[in-house]
């Protein structure tokens, strides 16, 4: 069974300030994430394993970049 993405409880980050961001709601199956700026925009699933290991890597740093 799909989550219903209209009812979940959707949160965008604290740092957010210029309007450029995703929207993450969990949901029982799946995290979502959508834009910000369009609530009807498409939603992208997550597995919850995935995601979990998106963010261990946002937090090890595997996606910063360095100005050369």
């Amino acid at each position: 069974m799909e989550d219903n993405t209209e009812s979940l409880n959707w949160r965008i980050s604290s740092r957010c300030s210029a309007g450029g961001c995703v929207e993450v709601a969990n949901g029982e199956r799946f995290v979502h994430v959508r834009d910000s700026k369009d609530p009807n925009s498409p939603v992208l699933d997550f597995s919850v394993g995935s995601w979990l290991s998106f963010i261990a890597g946002i937090r090890a740093g595997d996606f910063t970049t360095e100005a050369h």
